[in-house]
Order: structure tokens, then C-alpha cells, then sequence
């Protein structure tokens, strides 16, 4: 049985659809991101989800139950929020307990549904302590256990990273991966930062323009993407059009303005049919091929230099790691010393996929 499951969810504002036909299953113990850029319906579908917007249209069950005419106080949801929305008047203790006290838990059960809630997210001993006193990841954490103390089947989380800075939010991605584990509790993220959901999520669903367009396990998502949407989103890629010439079900040659490449292919695809075809930087390799064309700019990114190479009709983006790379001709203090603009250089497509077209 899942955690939780919604079929045909549809929202409309002012006549305006925000979310068109979504369907989701989550199972038990899972954690699983929803993702997609500003707009596109994700917050929305999360509220629908919660009991916070009812729904136009479709059902919404959990632990195998109909909850979709229910308030969120009746169903065995909690919510982290962006802004977490800690009560300031409270100690750390009385924040985590305060769902407790509202639904008439007696206080010594309160007390170590606290402290063993407490201890699941490393607050062990700061019970006492002032939220406000706290570090942004800290205060997360507490969010966290307030929300896990109710050991509810579903933890709906929006965008709960978005105003931590990138060195605290790395640090909280594998936090919030660990207290997934250790609780074994069924994680709902939503966001619109790939690398985060990438990085902690068993599956990902993306959405656009308020549907679903693809939905996998992260790896699925980023090696065989099935739009060009979801290739440019997850990621970097470049992406060609160019004409099947040849499909065996598994791979295709396709030929583009930048030249012909062989692709992994759905085999949904045949002769003479105007695709798309993605390619990663990290699927290029350099020096050698049967592509060639002019670097037309550069940028350094810290342990590898990124460059637009111009193979005559299309643009290619490679990378270069720094540490193996060799200098390039004539670099100076100042100027990226692993690629410079007008060197002339060959590449070879060491992986394609091949996907939809632009409309994709």
C-alpha cells in the first residue's frame, strides 16, 4: 500500500489552470522530490496534497485512505515550510511539542516524544535554548522534529532550503537525507533546485506548466531524459535538432547541423523524424573526433574550465578538468589557462540521447 497517492489533481485560479491532471504515488519510506521551475504548479499541488487547497477536480489518498474532503488537521500529514515559522516565545522543547499539547498527548509522553525527536535530528541537550539563537541549520532541524514528532505516514516539505546559503545547504541535503533514513518516514520535497533533489531524492517527479512531464529515479532522469524540457532542466546539456538517418530500436544516427551523431534512442523514433538530441559536457572528450570548431568564449568554474565551441551551424558546450588539462597556447594571468578563445578543436560525442523535439 502507498503513503500516499493522488490521481487527476486540478486547480484553476481566476480561470487561470495552475495544475492540470497531476498524478503521484508515493511509497512507504520514500523520499521523493517534486520539482519544476517558479510557476509552474509544484507549491500548489503540495497545498492540494496537504488539505490546505481543495482540489477542482481528482482524489487524494492516504495510507490507502480518502483524505481529499479532509482538513489538513485530519490527515496524518505535517508540513515544513520555507520560512519554518518557529514561535519565537517558545523554547526549542515547547516548539517541538506543540502539536502534542494541541491534540492532548500527556506530558511525559511529550517529554520523550521530544527528546527521542530531538535526538533523531542532533539537537540532543537543546531543549532549553532560544530558537532565535540558534544557526539557520540548527533552526531547520528544529522545524524538522516538530514536524516528525507526530510520527506522521507523509513530511510535505516546500522549498525548505531556498534561504540557506550553498555551503549550509549542501550541509543540510545530507542531513535531511539521514533524518529521512533514521525515521524511515515518507519524504514529500518540493523545489525547484535540481541539485538538491538530485542529490537526496529515491525519485523525482518534474513538472511544467502544471502536468507532469517525466518522473524516475534521478539517474533515469539525467542519463534518459524523454523530453528536452527535462534534459535542459536537470543539468547541463546542449541540445541539437537534427534528422533520424538510421534506428535500431536502441541507438539512432542522427545528423545535425554540427554533424552526425550516434545516440541512445526509445526506438520510438524512425528514419527521416526531426528529434532533438542532448548532450552532456562531461560527454565530450577532446583532442580527438570528427567534429571540430572554433572556442567562441569561455569560463572558468573553479576544478574545470567550461567552453562554447562553435562546430560550424551548432554550438557544443565542453568541459576540461583542471587538473589533467593542459594549459592553452599563450594563456596569461587573468585569462582562463585551459581554453582560449579562437583555439580550433576537435571533439568526439562520447554520449548522446536522443530525445523529442523543441516543443518538447
Amino acid at each position: 500500500m502507498s503513503a500516499l497517492a493522488a490521481e487527476g489533481l486540478r486547480k484553476s485560479f481566476g480561470g487561470d489552470l495552475a495544475v492540470d491532471d497531476v498524478s503521484l504515488t508515493l511509497e512507504t519510506g520514500e523520499f521523493f522530490s517534486l520539482i519544476g521551475p517558479s510557476g509552474c504548479g509544484k507549491t500548489t499541488t503540495l497545498r492540494m496534497l496537504a488539505g490546505l487547497l481543495d482540489p477542482d477536480a481528482g482524489t487524494v489518498r492516504i495510507d490507502g485512505q480518502a483524505v481529499t474532503d479532509r482538513p489538513a488537521r485530519e490527515r496524518a500529514t505535517n508540513m515544513v515550510f520555507q520560512d519554518l515559522v518557529l514561535f519565537p516565545h517558545m523554547t526549542v522543547a515547547g516548539n517541538v511539542e506543540y502539536g502534542l499539547a494541541r491534540d492532548g498527548v500527556a506530558k511525559s509522553e511529550r517529554d520523550e516524544r521530544v527528546r527521542d525527536a530531538l535526538a533523531l535530528v542532533d539537537l540532543a541537550g537543546f531543549g532549553d535554548r532560544d530558537p532565535g539563537a540558534l544557526s539557520g541549520g540548527q533552526q531547520q532541524r528544529v522545524a524538522l522534529a516538530r514536524a516528525l514528532v507526530n510520527d506522521p505516514s507523509v513530511l510535505l516539505l516546500d522549498e525548505p532550503l531556498a534561504s540557506l546559503d550553498r555551503g549550509l545547504r549542501e550541509d543540510m541535503r545530507a542531513e535531511f537525507r539521514r533524518i529521512q533514513r533514521d525515521s524511515e518516514t515518507t519524504f514529500l520535497y518540493v523545489t525547484h533546485d535540481q541539485e538538491s533533489a538530485m542529490s537526496m531524492s529515491d525519485r523525482i517527479a518534474v513538472m511544467r506548466e502544471g502536468r507532469i512531464v517525466d518522473s524516475g529515479p534521478p539517474r533515469r532522469l539525467y542519463n534518459r531524459p524523454r523530453t528536452r524540457f527535462v534534459a535542459e532542466f536537470l543539468g547541463d546539456a546542449t541540445v541539437l535538432s537534427g534528422e533520424v538517418q538510421s534506428s535500431n530500436g536502441e541507438t539512432s544516427v542522427v545528423e545535425t547541423p554540427a554533424g552526425t551523431v550516434t545516440t541512445v534512442s526509445s526506438g520510438e523514433h524512425g528514419a527521416g523524424d526531426r528529434v532533438a538530441v542532448a548532450v552532456r559536457p562531461e560527454s565530450v572528450t577532446l583532442g580527438e573526433g570528427d567534429w571540430a570548431g572554433t572556442v567562441v568564449d569561455t569560463a572558468y568554474k573553479g576544478f574545470y574550465a567550461e567552453a562554447t565551441v562553435d562546430c560550424g551551424g551548432a554550438c557544443v558546450v565542453v568541459r576540461r578538468d583542471r587538473t589533467e588539462a593542459p594549459e592553452a597556447p599563450g594563456a596569461t594571468d587573468g585569462q582562463d589557462r585551459l581554453f582560449s578563445v579562437d583555439e580550433v578543436v576537435k571533439l568526439r560525442i562520447d554520449r548522446a540521447v536522443l530525445v523529442e523535439h523543441a516543443n518538447g
